[in-house]
């Protein structure tokens, strides 16, 4: 006969771990449930925070030195191989999750709350110092990059371990709600960057702000939730470190103003008279009073001197004026001077301007220099101005309503103009050109760059069109030079322009002996420019195009 066991003794609750090791749950001040649902949101803060500093670190450098697809792979590649690192490094910090959350987001607050502000004084103070790679500037990126990846890499695991000991469930549903927070997050970040942040308070300031935000989120969690599972010591510790964090950050953000001025002088001399974001690029006017000629710079290269501008846009616009001219097209030329050129020739009827950046055509109304610079061209009533891509407006112009196409674009070397210099583009551009009529190109300079320049050309004949190459030097460097600039960059600053003219029928290069007379321009500096760009031809090109662009 089996006997029946003797009853258990009643079992006493089981201790709950004041330490927070991975071998029992931690005390909450809320429900488990409250509990997850703020870790959570504590996720898709970080995340929107993270995502900031990636966008603030691709925008600053596309800026500061060019190039916004080499820039974007670099910071973007750098910064998932060092999230992958830091997730790694992580798995250390497991029994101590909650205070090593907390350390990791005041040190994520701290560095990609202060790296736009950092990258911006090594670039305007120290910009001149060392080769490609070198640089100052170019260095601090991919410091800054690492750093942040592994910070946001280490948050992840940490989480996720937080989140496990509140209440344990299967491995798949923790990770699938840690990561829906975080690509949510993820995506409010990627929004608010581009329309609130930038718009609303610059690079420096909304980049300082997110680091605040972090802050508070990061130490919110830990020290409210968390608290219990933390000694005495280590609460001191994070509370006085975020403190110290939130003070840094507020003291820059108070400084910041006086710090971009500071900079601007370092970058562009003490007469900055004019420092904008017009949202579309940074527009700095510097001299254009006293005597001193006016520089316009565009996000830091300098597009305009006043010492040399008669020499650019005399060879741009005269040319392709030879011939009718009633209806000129400009796009691009939101500085005005490109538009005066073309009002010194009789029997000009109409001028549009089809120009991206409306403050641009503003500071050209409206500032006395520029406007005096331009002859205030923008007040005769045959001009007309559109503020619009020119690609999609010439998309949507009527066929043959031009004579003369003016192109006074930014290089084509630039990233963001590559579009503008392909060939779907030229081949809008020769649909709306009249019978006998003429499109003139900037295309960048010749003994600089050969290749780009002669791709250009190339690209112009691929859309149908017969060109004729041409030049003209500069007293000196002039429309890539700018602050910043490596000794070995400013080396291989153009000290000439290349200018590309087209028409159905063979076009060539002369000036109207029935138009005006420019001030630089000749006939026989005008043949020389032709003779000097024709021996840097190089042939075999392939023509540059929106999918497969060549420069």
């Amino acid at each position: 006969m089996i006997e029946p066991h003797a009853p258990a003794p009643p079992r006493s609750p089981a201790p709950r771990s004041t330490q927070g090791g991975p071998d029992g749950p931690v005390r909450l001040p809320v429900r488990p449930g409250t509990g997850r649902f703020l870790v959570l949101t504590g996720a898709f803060v970080c995340a929107a925070c993270g995502l900031v500093y990636e966008l603030e670190l691709v925008a600053l450098a596309s800026y500061l030195m060019g190039d916004s697809v080499t820039q974007a792979s670099v910071v973007l590649s750098v910064m998932v191989f060092a999230m992958g690192i830091g997730s790694l490094a992580a798995k250390q910090l497991r029994r101590l999750a909650a205070a090593g959350f907390g350390a990791v987001e005041a040190t994520l607050a701290l560095v990609g709350g202060s790296s736009a502000m950092a990258l911006y004084a090594v670039f305007a103070w120290t910009g001149d110092s060392g080769g490609m790679w070198a640089d100052g500037s170019r260095c601090l990126l991919v410091a800054f990059t690492l750093a942040i990846g592994l910070l946001i890499g280490a948050e992840v695991p940490l989480l996720m371990e937080l989140i496990q000991r509140i209440r344990r469930q299967d491995a798949g549903g923790a990770v699938a709600d840690l990561f829906a927070a975080d690509y949510v997050g993820a995506l409010v970040g990627g929004l608010a960057f581009p329309f609130l942040l930038l718009p609303f308070l610059g690079q420096l300031t909304g980049t300082l702000l997110t680091g605040a935000v972090n802050t508070i989120v990061g130490a919110a969690l830990v020290l409210g939730l968390f608290r219990r599972d933390l000694t005495r010591r280590a609460r001191w510790l994070l509370l006085i470190g975020n403190g110290l964090v939130l003070v840094v950050l507020a003291s820059a953000a108070v400084l910041v103003d006086d710090f971009e001025r500071a900079a601007r002088q370092a970058m562009y001399g003490e007469d900055v008279r004019v420092a904008l974001q017009t949202g579309v690029k940074e527009v700095v006017l510097a001299g254009g009073t006293g005597g001193r000629p006016l520089d316009i710079y565009f996000d830091g290269r300098l597009r305009i001197s006043g010492r040399d501008e008669p020499r650019f846009h005399e060879a741009l616009v005269h040319p392709a004026m030879t011939g009718p001219h009633a209806r000129v097209l400009i796009l691009g030329g939101g500085d005005g001077l490109a538009v005066r050129e073309v009002l010194r020739h009789s029997g000009v009827e109409r001028v549009d301007v089809v120009e991206l950046d409306g403050e641009v055509v503003r500071l050209a109304r409206t500032d006395p220099a520029l406007s005096a610079l331009n002859e205030h061209a923008f007040g005769d009533p045959r001009v007309r101005v559109t503020t619009a891509d020119a690609f999609g407006w010439l998309r949507g112009a009527t066929p043959a309503a031009y004579d003369v196409v003016v192109s006074d674009l930014p290089d084509p070397g630039i990233t963001a103009s590559t579009k503008l210099y392909s060939q779907e583009f030229y081949g809008l551009a020769r649909r709306v050109l009249a019978p006998g009529g003429r499109l003139v190109v900037h295309a960048g300079p010749v003994a600089s760059g050969p290749r780009v320049y002669w791709t250009v050309e190339a690209t112009v004949r691929a859309a149908g069109l017969r060109t004729a190459p041409y030049g003209t030097g500069t007293r000196r460097a002039s429309a890539d030079a700018g602050p910043g600039r490596t000794p070995a960059e400013r080396a291989r600053s153009p000290r000439d322009w290349g200018f590309v003219l087209a028409a159905r029928t063979d076009p060539r290069p002369r000036l109207d002996p029935d138009g005006p007379r420019p001030s630089v321009l000749t006939e026989a500096s005008l043949a020389a420019g032709e003779r000097a760009a024709r021996r840097t031809r190089i042939a075999g090109l392939p023509a540059s195009t929106l999918v497969h662009p060549r420069y």
